[in-house]
Order: structure tokens, then C-alpha cells, then sequence
């Protein structure tokens, strides 16, 4: 039975169980665990080591036995560094041996579909059997920077399933392949994920019989509602037999409850200066922060934080699996922006050995 991309079942038992190329210290782990990673820039830092940084995050979840490693496509925006996605994961594929490399995920309205199986076909010639492509509809960026990536907004998001279609059809064998001919990219296998923080995504993914990642780690409003609709709705397909579920999901852990808020206080800043209008690089933890907010900008970042671990590995523990037991996720995509790069490889080993206990 097909689990889903890079997944298998253990005979006679349920639990899905990492599959690694090499057994990781720290496994087996509830269900998989993956990494999301903007490459954050920091104050006082630059994207050199921003995407150097990324890499070296990307070799210690592979030592830690995290499943997957995805990085994001976002434009216009000081404080990441992954905007050239395909280009930012050919470095990291490089650099790694068997941790799965994607997109979490490329915004197809900015690109032809053409483009984007070039790209990833030629990830998956350099690294075979290690990537994914994640696909989403919003343009990661503002109006300007979407205008300047297309050189115009005629390409509608409400076309995003037939571009899907249509990038699904480039990796076809080439006897079942268009005029138009993806090199490299044709006949590979090559798992695609539908990514949303709405409906519209989980319809898609639904209808399509494809794996469904919900960006519930800054848009958590309608997860429960999109995990229902996609389950409830799935069509099981050459791809896949049954709905897979991918949740995004914050971790801020560290030795104490203290040092995990403390270290939240980056996200929060960022966020907040997003939402303003003026976003900027990841700023140091101010441990006051929250005290200086009005109450609508606390209720916000409550709510995006609504879906996080963020504490002592006691805290995150606790934390995760009350998570998975209310949503019964198939997966958790852990994404960790912290101003220190140290204390970040530290959160992401914390989560690890606590979720193995």
C-alpha cells in the first residue's frame, strides 16, 4: 500500500515510522517530522549566511532523522533568503545525503509550469529519490513584487489546478507526454504536494488524489475545517490511496519555558512588522516585546501562535502530541524562526529527542 511520498507501514503496526537511509539517534519518532525553513536572515547578518546556515540546519535534521527538508518561496522580503528556491535547494541537496529536499512550496502563479518541471527535474537527476514539490497559489510576495516576478498579473490564481495539471503532465513518460517536452523532468517520479491555509487547497488536493500540506503554523484559522474537507473529499489516485495530511507547526524549545518564549519573541517581531507594512530581517528576542503591544496586535499573534510549541522539551512534548491527537496528522513540518543560528539547531534537537521518548 502506497503511504504516501517516502512513507512506509510497518507490518503490524499502524504507527508510521521514518524511513531514513541510515537509522537516526533519536528514532523512531511518533509519526515523521520535517523541517521548513525560510533562511532567515538576521539582524546583522547577511543571505550568504543565511543560506549557509540553512544548509548546515539541513545536515543536523538529516543526523536527527527528520523525514523531510523544504524550504519556501518568498520575494521582496529582507529577512529571507530562499526566494530562488530550486537554486537554494540545489546547495542544500548537495551538501546532504538522504534527507528528502522540497518546496514548501513554490507559488505556481509566478512561473510558467514549463519552468518549474525543468527546475525540479533536474533536483531530482542530481538527487534521485529525495524531492518533493510543494505547490501553492498565492504569490509570496506584495502586489509590486508579484507584477515585477510576471511582468504582469494576467496569470490568475483561479487558473492554479490547470497549472497544476499541466506540470503534472511534463513529469509523464514520454510516451504520454505533450508536444511540449519537459528535459530533464519527463518520466521521473516526483511526488507533488498541494500546499493552503484555506479551502480552495484542500479541494484541490482532494480532487487530485494528492498529499495536502496546510499552513497552519501562521494561518491556523481553517485548519480543522480544511483537514475535515480534504479527508472527507478524497479521491484515492495513481499517487495515492488514501488522504495524507502535513501540518505546519512552530517549535521555540529550549532547556527552560523561559529561554523558548524569550526566543519566540523573533517570530513575533517579524510578524507584526509583516503585517504593518514593514518587514525587515529577523530581529533579536526582547523578551518585553508582548508587554508593549495593544491588545489587537497580543490577540493576532495569539492566534498565529495558536498552533506551537514553545517551552522546556517537557512543554514541547506535551504540546505536540495534544496537537496530533486533535488533528491526527500524518505528518508535522516544524518550522523554528529564531535569531540564534545555535539555539535553532538546539530547538530542532530538543524536538526530536523529546517527541522519540
Amino acid at each position: 500500500m502506497f503511504m504516501g511520498p517516502g512513507l512506509r507501514r510497518d507490518d503490524g503496526n499502524r504507527r508510521l515510522r521514518l524511513n531514513t537511509a541510515a537509522p537516526a539517534p533519536h528514532l523512531p519518532l511518533m509519526i515523521p517530522f520535517s523541517v521548513l525553513d525560510l533562511a532567515p536572515v538576521a539582524e546583522g547578518s547577511d543571505t550568504g549566511e543565511a543560506l549557509r546556515n540553512a544548509l548546515d540546519l539541513a545536515r543536523h535534521a538529516e543526523r536527527l532523522g527528520y523525514r523531510r527538508y523544504w524550504m519556501a518561496e518568498h520575494h521582496s522580503m529582507p529577512g529571507i533568503a530562499s526566494a530562488a528556491t530550486a537554486v537554494a535547494l540545489a546547495f542544500v541537496g548537495a551538501g546532504t545525503a538522504s534527507i528528502r529536499i522540497g518546496a514548501g512550496g513554490v507559488m505556481l502563479p509566478n512561473h510558467a509550469p514549463l519552468v518549474i518541471a525543468e527546475q525540479f527535474g533536474t533536483l531530482e537527476s542530481l538527487f534521485p529519490g529525495r524531492v518533493d514539490l510543494g505547490l501553492g497559489r498565492a504569490p509570496g510576495t506584495d502586489r509590486a513584487a508579484a507584477q515585477a516576478l510576471r511582468r504582469n498579473l494576467a496569470s490568475d490564481e483561479n487558473q492554479f489546478p490547470r497549472d497544476v495539471v499541466e506540470l503534472m503532465a511534463y513529469f509523464a513518460p514520454d510516451e504520454q507526454s505533450p508536444r511540449v517536452r519537459a528535459i530533464p523532468g519527463e518520466g521521473l517520479s516526483i511526488p507533488v504536494w498541494i500546499l493552503g491555509s484555506s479551502l480552495f487547497g484542500a479541494q484541490l488536493a482532494a480532487m487530485l488524489g494528492l498529499p495536502y500540506a496546510f499552513a497552519s503554523h501562521f494561518a491556523p484559522a481553517q485548519m480543522m475545517e480544511a483537514i475535515a474537507l480534504y479527508r472527507e473529499r478524497f479521491q484515492p489516485s495513481a499517487k495515492l490511496d488514501r488522504p495524507y495530511v502535513m501540518l505546519g507547526f512552530n517549535a521555540f524549545a529550549a532547556d527552560t519555558d523561559e529561554e523558548g518564549r524569550r526566543l519566540s519573541t523573533s517570530l513575533m517581531q517579524a510578524f507584526v512588522n509583516l503585517r504593518t507594512g514593514n518587514p525587515g530581517r529577523l530581529p533579536p528576542p526582547d523578551e518585553h516585546y508582548a508587554e508593549t503591544l495593544p491588545a489587537p496586535a497580543r490577540a493576532m499573534l495569539d492566534q498565529v501562535l495558536s498552533c506551537s510549541a514553545i517551552g522546556s522539551p517537557e512543554t514541547v512534548r506535551e504540546a505536540i502530541r495534544s496537537f496530533v491527537d486533535r488533528t491526527g496528522a500524518d505528518e508535522l513540518m516544524i518550522t523554528a524562526q529564531i535569531f540564534d543560528h545555535e539555539a535553532r539547531l538546539r530547538s530542532y534537537e530538543i524536538v526530536a529527542e523529546a517527541m522519540a521518548e
